[in-house]
Parts: structure tokens; sequence; C-alpha cells
């Protein structure tokens, strides 16, 4: 028994539901607009703090730049270089140390290298780096390049030691053979020395090593974050990459140290080192989300060497969605309620008369009649409680018909009985004289059959008796028995004639029959004989094509012939098998086509085909052609062919139309 299901709920959920769809959609949509928005504006300020790094990061440029400008611009000072005044070099190690300088070098006009302030030992080595070259050529330079293991070495082996880091594989991290950075990234700034005339003397230049140097990157973070955290954690961070391995940075991986070493993934690797774009997106960075922001940073011939990261935890803009989610969840709840609420008094109003009416439509249900309710609204429910009125007073009008009805219905059903009966035997009389008829027709054909194979056994003892006649005299004794041989010779002869006479001169019994349903007749009968699996009927039939007048069995046996040739000659291939008839001339003639596609016939056969006794066939008879060729000329019909060897065969029979009521004919 189905669970009942009160109209009171159903009034009740019927008026939430909206409600509660426009809540879901609403609510839906405001928490993809908010998270959009966060995320969006999340995104859009890492792009700003992008921004004001890069900035952080040229003004330490543009520091170092002012720094050998102001040194290197002298003349005085240039010439006191040169020539290795010791207070000039007391002066550049000075102001190495002061400005926070790692490297301060000055080299002759030829790059030979005069003094280094961080490592006075070290001197008398060629300088060829890109930017000592530009210097010597009196162009100064200020920018970010990569010193190589040995060009570190060259200034000192504490440089060599602080670029050294290990690298750390981190997902989606590029595949990298080697497992240590070892080589330098500097800001650098060269100016050329120049003599009171002008002429370039020499070259000083100077840098700060970014690799393990954190306070560029710190610097960057307390300027643009200012130091915010959540529960603990800083929310920014800033980064300096080395090609993809972090060099300088302020990411602490999970025990609290920096991450150098930690690599980017190859994604980011491609697009901003590869492509020289910037990559703004959300990452996991070492071991927490953030949204981030990379930019190349380009070296002093425009090869992009490193990249400038920013980024922000996501966790706090996590916490604030969530929080805006949970305050949108509790708002749906309570109006939910309230919606609920209210929709279930307003249900119970509205199904008061529905359940008067209920249990009115029970009594009427029992058997009482003539029951009335008051209609006391002016709605849907004083109109259903108008018409349930209306309903019991022409119950009892519609049950007296209804009587009546029932005994008119069952007069008609035993007249129908009769009826079908009659139609009945009708058919089973019918249907035994088609099998009649076909057991002649079958008949006709065996004895075709039976004549043909007897004709030429009985043509080689006529031939032979006739030598044996020749050959013997009068007066041999075996003469009577020759003679008597072509006696029995020509009966059998006459025989074979009358066969041949009953199979093709049969009388026509006319009668009206559907074209159409004698061929879908034969085709279903035909895949009783051969297999038809590969082969596939079309049918193209005239629908207006109305009853045809002729004898239905031999027409049969000619549909039948043709039909099963063609199926014969498309296998074991397969093909197609195409039924086409239309009307044809006046009164009730018709066209019927039979194409198939199997192999076709040759031109010299073609004109042979209903030749009787003609056959391409091992075991055939050729009497099937030849027979349904005379049963169409005894309708007064035509039959035609016409092949295309390897293509198919089409076979067209003409029926003229004939009145079924003309003079000498009967009505069937």
């Amino acid at each position: 028994m189905l669970r009942r299901f009160p109209i009171r709920a159903k009034l009740t959920v019927g008026s939430v539901a909206p409600l509660f769809v426009a809540f879901f959609i609403c609510s839906l949509a405001g928490l993809y607009i908010i998270n959009d928005k966060i995320a969006g504006q999340a995104q859009e300020k890492v792009r700003t703090d992008l921004n004001s790094a890069r900035e952080v990061y040229r003004n330490e440029l543009e520091r170092i730049r002012e720094l050998m400008d102001l040194t290197a611009t002298n003349p005085y000072n240039s010439n006191s270089i040169v020539a290795g005044e010791r207070n000039i070099r007391s002066l550049l190690r000075s102001r190495m140390e002061n400005k926070h300088l790692d490297i301060l070098t000055a080299v002759d006009a030829s790059g030979k290298v005069l003094f280094r302030a961080h490592s006075p030992e070290l001197k008398g080595d060629r300088q060829s780096s890109y930017f000592v070259e530009q210097a010597l050529k009196g162009i100064a330079i200020t920018g970010t390049t990569v010193l190589t293991p040995e060009e570190l070495g060259k200034e000192g082996i504490t440089l060599t030691n602080r670029a050294t880091i290990p690298l750390i594989s981190t997902p989606h991290a590029r595949p990298r053979a080697d497992k240590t950075e070892r080589s330098g990234m500097m800001m650098v700034s060269a100016f050329p020395l120049k003599n009171n005339s002008g002429t370039v003397i020499g070259a000083l230049y100077g840098g700060i090593l970014l690799n393990n140097n954190n306070a560029l990157v710190d610097k960057i973070k307390e300027i643009v974050y200012e130091g915010v955290q959540f529960k603990g954690t800083d929310v920014g961070s800033a980064t300096i990459f080395l090609g993809d391995a972090r060099i300088a940075t302020n990411v602490r991986t999970t025990d609290g140290a920096r991450a150098i070493g930690t690599r980017v993934s190859e994604q980011v690797y491609k697009q901003v080192i590869l492509d020289k774009k910037k990559w703004i997106g959300r990452a996991f960075v070492v071991n927490d989300w953030y949204f981030t922001a990379y930019e190349p940073i380009i070296d002093l011939q425009g090869k992009a060497i490193g990249s400038l990261y920013v980024g922000m935890l996501e966790k706090p803009y996590t916490h604030m969605q969530k929080s805006v989610n949970s305050i949108l969840y509790l708002v749906l709840f309570v109006t939910s309620l309230i919606g609920i609420a209210v929709s279930g008094f307003i249900g119970t109003l509205l199904a008061r008369p529905i359940k008067e009416l209920e249990k009115l439509a029970h009594r009427v249900a029992r058997g009482e009649r003539d029951l009335q309710i008051e209609v006391q609204s002016t709605d849907e429910v004083g109109d259903l409680a108008e018409a349930f009125n209306l309903m019991t007073r022409a119950l009892g009008r519609q049950e007296a018909e209804i009587g009546l009805l029932h005994r008119a219905l069952e007069l008609k059903i035993e007249e129908r009985t009769a009826q079908l009966s009659d139609k009945t035997k009708l058919l089973a009389q019918t249907q035994a004289d088609l099998a009649r008829a076909e057991k002649l027709a079958d008949l006709g054909i065996v004895a075709a059959g039976v004549a043909h194979e007897i004709n030429t056994p009985l043509a080689i003892i006529r031939g032979n008796t006739e030598v044996l006649e020749m050959c013997l005299p009068n007066e041999h004794p075996n003469r009577e028995e020759v003679e008597i041989i072509s006696q029995q010779t020509e009966r059998m002869a006459k025989i074979v004639g009358n066969l041949l006479t009953f199979a093709r001169q049969k009388s026509l019994n006319q009668r009206q029959f559907m074209v159409h349903e004698v061929l879908d007749d034969i085709v279903a009968q035909i895949r009783h004989q051969v297999p038809m699996d590969a082969v596939s009927v079309k049918w193209e039939y005239d629908l207006n094509l109305g009853p045809v007048t002729g004898d239905t069995d031999q027409l049969r046996q000619v549909f039948s012939n043709i039909i099963l040739n063609a199926v014969q000659a498309m296998l074991p291939d397969g093909g197609t098998l195409r039924l086409t008839t239309r009307r044809q001339g006046p009164g009730n003639g018709c066209i019927v086509e039979v194409r198939d596609t199997g192999k076709g016939i040759s031109p010299e056969h073609l004109e042979k085909i209903f030749t009787p006794f003609f056959t391409t066939k091992d075991t055939g008879t050729g009497l099937g052609l030849s027979v349904s060729y005379g049963i169409v000329k005894d309708h007064g019909g035509d039959i035609r062919v016409s092949s295309t060897p390897g293509m198919g065969t089409c076979f067209e029979i003409e029926l003229p139309g004939v009145d079924p009521l003309a003079p000498g004919e009967s009505e069937q």
C-alpha cells in the first residue's frame, strides 16, 4: 500500500519549494560571487604587491649605481685608483663595508685587476665580464647578472661558499641533473674611470651577491606586507630565484627554516624563465597554498636568469570565505524555518474544505446519492464543491443510462459474434482453396521437371531403336521385339508431350488479389528455403495500387521463380533485393519489378533465358522462366529482363488491367 501524502503537506511543499529553490540559487550565486570576489581581490593585491617588490628591487640597484657613480666619476678618484694610492684603497674598502657591498673592484684600461676591496690579495688577473667590457668602453651599466663559480672564485672564496646552495627536490619541479647551485646572482654596477681629459683609464664595479642574502627579500616583505600575520604565521612572503632555485627567501619549511634550495614548478619555470612572462595564480609553495605572482629577472644582456616572487597565504582568505558562508547558511536556515511555518498554516486553511469533500466522496462511493456540500468560498475550492454537487446529481441519471447501454451492448456482442463465426468459416474455406491451388501449381512444376528428365533418355532410346531397325533384316527373329520397343518409345513421347501440355496449358482461375501481400508472402517463404542473412530486402510499393485480377496461383509461381533466382544470384556474397510496384494503364493493371545486385546475366545468355530447358545451373531443369513466361503471356501481359554483368538483373512483369466484372468472369 502506497504511503498517503496529505494535501496539506503538498500545499506546504508546493508553496515552500519555490522559496527554497530561490534561496538555493541565490545562495549559490552569492557564494560564487563572494568567493570569486575574495579570490580576485587577493590575486589583484598580489599583482600590486609584485609591482611594489619590483620597485624595492630597483631601488636597491639604484643605490648601488649611485654609490658607484659617486666614487668613479670624480677624476681625482679615478687617477688615484689607477695609481694605486693607499688612501684611495682604504676609501674603497670603507665604502664597501659601510654600504654593505659584497664586491668592489678596480681594473685598468686592459681589464687587469688593480684592487679588490673584498680580497686585496687577489689581483693581477684579467676581468672579461660583460659589464666590465661595457665600462671600459665608457658605458656605465647597472643591473643583475650571473657569475659562474670560476668568476666568483676570483672575487674570493667566501663568495664561492656563500653562493653554494644544495637543491631540494619539490613536487612538479622540472628534472635537473645537478644537485647543487654554485653560480651566483649579483646586483652589479660598473662605471668607467676617466682622467681629467675624459680618457677611459680603467673601470670600477661593485655589487651585492643575492645567494643566501635574505636582507633584500625581508625588506620587500616588511615594506609590502608590514609584518601581517595569521595565527602566528606571516601572511606575505618574497623570494628571489636563480633559474628555478630559491637563493633568497622568507618562505618557511615545516621546521621553520628558510626554504632556500627548493625549486619552482616546471609550469612557472616555462612561462617566467623561458617565455619571459609574468605568472599570476594560485600555487602550492613549499608546504602551503598561496596567491602568488612571479616576474622574470632580466640580466644585462636581456636574458631571463631568474624571477622575483611575492605571495600571500591563502588561509586568511579561506577563513574569511568560511565565515561568510556560515553566516549565509544561517540566514538561509532561519528563513527556511519561518517559510515552512507560514506555509504550513496556510496549507491547513486550504486543506480543510478539501477534507470535507473527501468524506462526502467516500459516502458516494459506498452508494449514497444526492449528497450536497455547502459552498462557502468563491475560489477554486468553491468551484470544486459546486462541481461535486453537480456530479452527485448527474451520477444517478447516468447510472440508469449505463444500464440501458449495457443491455444494448450485450445484443451487439451477440450479433458481432455470429458475424465473426461466418467470417471464420469463409476464411477457412479460402485457405483450403489457396492450398489446393498451390498444390496444383507445384504439380505443374513437377510435371514439367519429370517431362524434361524423361525426354533425354527417351531420345537416346528412340535413336538406338531406329539404328537397330535399320541393322536388322525383316526376317530376323528379334525384329518383333525391336518394333515393340519403338512403339513403346513413341507412346512415352506422347506421354511426355501430354505432361508438357498439362504443365504449360492450364486454364486461368482469375480473381482479385493484393500483389503486395503475395510478394511479402513469397519473401517470407523463401527465407525458409535459402539463407538470406546476407541479403537485404527493399520494398518500394505504390501504396495507391489496388487489387489486381489474375490467377493468383500461377502468378505466385511466376513471382516465386524470379525472386528465388534473384536471391540465389546474390549468394553467398549477399546484396540487395528490391521489389517495386506501380500502376500501369487503365483499370487495375500494374508493373512488378524484381531487381537484384547479383552477378548478372551475360548478353549471349540473355536472349535464351525464356527458352524451355535452358539453364546455366548444374541442377536446374530450365523450365522455371519458360513456365513463367507462358503464364504471363496467358494473362495477356509481358515479361522483360535487363541485366549488366557484375551489377545485377532486373525482371519487369507487366499485367494488363482487367475489369473484374467483365463478361465471362465471376466476382471473387
